[in-house]
């Protein structure tokens, strides 16, 4: 059985009106708002040339140096973690003759660090030794941790042995600290 067009083209017309039948026109008018808010992280690296400097002669001290950072961070409430590691990424240049976190020239020879952070982050512990092939822990959160809207601090404390092999000159290395969340 055919329709006649008029009563399609009526029930079309219908249709349309029904439905702005409902969003008319007021001096007044509501939204709901809805957001998901993730796990997140950032980090800024506030000592972006850290010196390693010695002090005093005759090899009796290793050079020393401080990195300091910030960090913001948010994880997920229910079994969330979160780290900050740092890798050498490019090694001490130019080589031969100088240190090196990859091919030490004497055995014993070695990059380490020591991490401070504040609250909510847990500092490694101990001395750790830096690596060109892994990242290293710097500091771990645990579930549902959060900064401050301006970010926490933290530090690495660098001791780089002061071999008598090391040619003189200077050298510089790259360190990548990277920051996760979950």
């Amino acid at each position: 059985m055919k329709r006649p067009l008029p009563l399609i083209a009526l029930a079309v017309v219908m249709l349309v009106l029904a439905g702005t039948a409902h969003a008319q026109f007021n001096t007044t008018g509501t939204t709901t708002l809805s957001l998901t808010v993730a796990a997140e992280a950032s980090l800024r690296i506030d000592t972006t040339t850290t010196t390693l400097a010695t002090s005093g002669l005759l090899f009796n001290n290793d050079y020393t140096g401080t990195t300091n950072y910030t960090y913001k961070i948010r994880t997920t409430k229910s079994g969330g973690s979160g780290a900050i590691t740092l890798k050498v990424t490019s090694d001490f240049s130019p080589s031969p003759g100088g240190p090196s976190v990859g091919a030490p020239p004497s055995t014993g020879d070695a990059l380490t660090y020591t991490c401070s952070i504040t609250s909510p982050g847990t500092a490694c512990t101990g001395s750790l030794t830096a690596s060109t092939t892994a990242g290293t822990s710097v500091s771990t959160f645990g579930a549902d941790a959060k900064s401050a809207l301006g970010g926490n601090t933290g530090s690495v404390g660098w001791n780089l042995t002061n071999d008598p092999q090391y040619s003189t000159g200077t050298y510089t290395a790259v360190v990548t600290f990277t920051i996760s969340a979950t």
